[in-house]
């Protein structure tokens, strides 16, 4: 049984949404976020990197940025850019992107649901970045950001965003990027409780996107919970942000790798090496983007190769050890480059496929020598390594678009 809670909302006037409406905090640096928000004093960069409007020298992690976010936020309240919803319901929030169209449920979930692994996880997260996020939630008592979820079948709930959805929205508009944007809210308290009960019935959620957001919002529930000793369990901190969507409607990109360096290698030497412990390279014209799983695309000496896995290297009984990226790590970036930790190492980048591979060839006539063009790992994949309990390779998913931060707020 999985709950999932309708809320009240703060959320922007009409007139401020499109403004309002920023990426994630955690997908730009601190310098981006300051040009983003040019000509903009209403984004919501301005809370959830409130860094910005303090001096550059202000360390991330300084006091300074979260009193400062919390001033901003309640700023854009009395000002009257946000206001406050003063009955519980769910939101629909469905986006569209290069004639793709992704809608989903926006309730809360539940701290309990996720430490019982009934939300299901398939990352792990770094403890300074959890950090950042609990803070942030804590001083502005709000949770800004929303986590990624997603369902594997309910035809209720699909029934009712169709329903829902057909009604005349909160908001609507195109983002600069060309990302269509449109909430609406539940029509009625009979429907709150139909959807409520159709989440009831699921076994399981999955976390898509934003495994540190969500590590960060339960463990600021529990900090509420111990400060609170007579807690009932019905507090806001007891529930966090999320949309939830169908699984079959979400498209996962691919994660994709830049080197900095062939461990002194040749070109030439790094690809016999490459058929040596991955597989088969076969020269191509252009571009090269993987056309199946277990093949990969490689842009050495300015060219492209197609490369397909040997075929023993892909019977992994474990299925996080059968993805392409653990079978890349395992047979070629640790024996032959000894990049031994992905994480950490700084001779390996990482390329969201939202950027094109055409950006792969750019970077290795900047900062790299060579260009890895991943397949992209699948929804059903993805969710069969979170109930198996196994943890992906890092940056095995790049899922687009990302939900905007500033549209609907859970207070806390």
């Amino acid at each position: 049984m999985i709950t999932v809670k309708p809320f009240s909302a703060l959320r922007p006037k009409s007139e401020y949404a499109k403004e309002c409406a920023a990426l994630p905090y955690d997908v730009m640096s601190s310098e981006e976020a300051r040009k983003m928000v040019a000509g903009k004093p209403y984004s919501f960069l301005h809370i959830d990197k409130a860094e910005i409007d303090l001096d550059p020298s202000v360390g991330l992690y300084d006091d300074r940025v979260y009193q400062q976010a919390a001033a901003n936020l309640k700023k854009f309240e009395e000002i009257g850019v946000y206001f406050q919803d003063h009955v519980k319901k769910y939101y629909f929030y469905r986006q569209a992107m290069d004639g793709r169209v992704q809608t989903g449920i926006v309730g809360c979930a539940s701290i309990d649901d996720y430490i019982q692994n009934k939300i299901k996880k398939h990352e792990l997260t770094r403890a300074d970045k959890e950090l950042y996020r609990i803070r942030h939630v804590d001083t502005c008592a709000a949770q800004t950001g929303p986590i990624f979820l997603a369902y594997r079948e309910s035809e209720t709930l699909d029934q009712i965003i169709q329903a829902e959805t057909a009604h005349e929205p909160l908001y609507d508009f195109v983002a600069d990027d060309g990302i269509s944007h449109t909430v609406w809210e539940s029509s009625s308290r009979e429907i709150d409780e139909k959807i409520e009960r159709a989440f009831g019935e699921l076994n399981a959620l999955y976390i898509a996107d934003g495994h540190h957001r969500a590590a960060s919002a339960v463990k600021a529930g529990l900090k509420r919970r111990n400060e609170t000793p007579a807690y009932k369990g019905n507090e806001d901190y007891n529930f966090f942000l999320s949309v939830v969507f169908p699984a079959k409607s979400l498209k996962i990109l691919d994660y994709n790798r830049v080197l900095r360096d062939l461990n002194g290698l040749s070109a030439n030497a790094f690809l016999q090496a490459v058929q040596t412990h991955l597989g088969s390279v076969t020269p191509v014209e252009g571009i090269y983007r993987p056309k199946e799983k277990h093949e990969a695309g490689f842009f050495v000496g300015g060219k492209w190769y197609c490369v397909k896995f040997k075929e023993e290297l892909c019977r992994a009984a474990s299925p996080a050890e059968n993805l392409d990226p653990a079978i890349l790590q395992k047979y070629l970036l640790a024996p032959v480059l000894g990049i031994e930790d992905p994480r950490t190492d700084k001779r390996i980048d990482f390329v969201g496929g939202i950027r094109g591979l055409g950006y792969l060839e750019r970077r290795c006539s900047e900062d790299a020598v060579a260009a890895i063009a991943m397949y992209p790992v699948s929804m059903d994949e993805l969710m069969s390594i979170a109930d198996a309990g196994e943890i992906m390779p890092p940056k095995s998913t790049w899922f687009e678009p990302k939900l905007r931060s500033g549209l609907i707020i859970h207070k806390i």
